[in-house]
């Protein structure tokens, strides 16, 4: 394994962190449809939706995608390309979900994608 990474490698990792983003809005709607009064138990049986399923069995899929990725990447390379999800998601929640956007969260983001371009770059 090469220490550089392949444009393939990075178009994978990157399309690994915007999926493992899309995972969290999914979740966010499984939240949304859930119940939050009544007992433990009827909220958790609450939390069982078809988002939730649907974002679990993206997660298996994402998980495959991650193992067979790091076949032929370095982990210390590719999981650096993981705290992108930790940048995309924030802001897809403020564009999606109407989040509120504050300046300390536009700076951890651009830390982020700073310490990123540091590690992996």
């Amino acid at each position: 394994m090469s220490e550089r990474l392949t444009l393939t490698q990075i178009a994978l990792l990157l399309g690994y962190a915007v999926a493992m983003a899309g995972g969290q809005l999914i979740f966010k709607l499984a939240a949304n449809r859930a119940t939050p009064d009544g007992s433990l138990s009827e909220r958790l049986v609450g939390l069982v939706n078809p988002y939730f399923v649907l974002a679990i069995v993206l997660y298996a899929g994402l998980s495959v995608l991650w193992v067979w990725i790091l076949t032929f990447t370095p982990l210390s390379r590719a999981y650096p390309f993981v705290a992108l999800a930790f940048a995309i998601t924030p802001v897809l929640g403020i564009l999606i979900f109407a989040e509120p956007f504050s300046t300390k969260l536009a700076i951890g983001i651009a830390l982020i994608l700073c310490g990123l371009f540091f590690v992996a770059g």
